[in-house]
């Protein structure tokens, strides 16, 4: 990319829940954003959200707001089954794209996706918070330069109270792949890859439970192993079935790298900054219709992804990310976000460790995308 080619960006955000809330935010802070058009299908949502940020248009029908002259670029925020339709009207209009994650929840819908961003030349860019935390910006700069030499072996652990999944499978009845590893274990699988940077798995075994959330038609936790093509082992596990009081207000990540001169561990779990009150401290996730059923009395500080409220601003991951990618689109600045390509790789890899589970067999990689479904 070359740097300083300045455009006023023209941004049409589709999707006014929580997250769209915090990105939209963003987006009227920023000084490059010159027009702001918001969609959500909720009409007391999306226009609420356009009142407080005093967005230039709104509309319940999201191909009138992404065709609409102004807008250059688009941000799909909308719940994770419906991904495919908003970003192909988008890719239609040359927009430069910000999905959240996962690209798609169906294998096929992905990787047409895909196949549109790459066939019209569309900057595409998934969302990955995790990139924009210091400590592990950190860790991908030392291993860049070598600092414990060749990777030989990587352990990853995610744990997530239920919050997140109770919420998500109740807002649809499509719950077929929305489990742990597709709408949560993403992350962790995400940053694992990007920091092992140029290895290929070539097979997975992996194992499941259902025995809490299975009521809910989602899975408890799964646990793989992937071989990397020159022998290099990775181990991948995620729970999002602790309960709801568990103090971690949602994602708590620990990953411990392996090389041949050296090692790096990584402890994201927030275990250092403790709260704990007579006051209930409410959900970590709340999103519309979600009711948290058991008081939280405690939690660990700064375990909220996007990042913390001060002074009726959120501050951390979240912050950097959208404007870093602000910065992309406007100035074609570089930046750290996960790729079109890699969304969908991390897409297929988290099916193939369910499909794994499921068969009760290693899944060699790569996988036809036909076998998931």
């Amino acid at each position: 990319m070359s740097v300083r080619d300045e455009k006023e960006i023209g941004l049409a955000i589709v999707g006014c829940g929580t997250i769209g809330r915090i990105r939209a935010k963003f987006a009227r802070d920023y000084p490059g954003v010159g027009w702001l058009g918001l969609c959500d299908i909720k009409e007391n949502i999306g226009s609420q959200l356009a009142n407080d940020v005093d967005a230039d248009f709104f509309t319940t029908n999201m191909e009138e707001l992404i065709k609409r002259p102004e807008v250059t670029a688009t941000m799909i925020i909308t719940d994770e089954n419906h991904h495919m339709e908003p970003t192909l009207l988008a890719v239609e209009q040359g927009h430069d794209l910000f999905i959240e994650k996962p690209l798609a929840t169906v294998a096929q819908e992905s990787f047409k996706i895909l196949k549109a961003i790459e066939a019209n030349g569309i900057d595409a860019c998934v969302g990955y918070t995790n990139r924009f935390r210091r400590r592990f910006l950190a860790v991908k700069g030392k291993l860049q330069s070598g600092q414990i030499g060749e990777v030989t072996g990587v352990v990853t652990r995610a744990f997530m109270n239920r919050m997140v999944p109770i919420a998500t499978v109740q807002r649809t009845n499509q719950r077929k792949n929305l489990t742990p590893m597709v709408v949560s274990g993403t992350h962790a699988l995400d940053m694992s890859m990007w920091l092992m940077e140029g290895k290929t798995p070539v097979s997975v075994y992996a194992c499941s439970n259902d025995l809490v959330l299975g009521k809910y038609g989602t899975k408890d936790s799964t646990f793989g192993i992937f071989t990397m093509e020159d022998g290099t082992i990775w181990s991948m596990s995620i729970s999002w079935a602790l309960p709801m009081n568990w103090p971690g207000a949602v994602y708590g990540l620990e990953i411990g790298i392996v090389g041949t001169k050296g090692v790096i561990d990584i402890e994201d779990t927030h275990r250092d900054l403790v709260l704990a009150s007579e006051i209930p401290q409410g959900a970590g996730y709340d999103p519309e219709g979600f009711n948290l059923d058991q008081p939280r009395h405690v939690d660990f500080l700064t375990s909220y992804p996007p990042g913390d409220l001060y002074n009726d601003q959120l501050w951390g991951p979240m912050r950097e990310e959208t404007n870093a990618w602000f910065g992309r689109v406007y100035t074609r600045l570089e930046t750290p976000h996960a790729t079109a390509a890699e969304g969908h790789r991390n897409l297929i890899l988290t099916m193939a460790m369910d499909l794994s589970a499921d068969r009760g067999e290693i899944v060699e990689l790569p996988i036809d995308i036909k076998d998931l479904g």
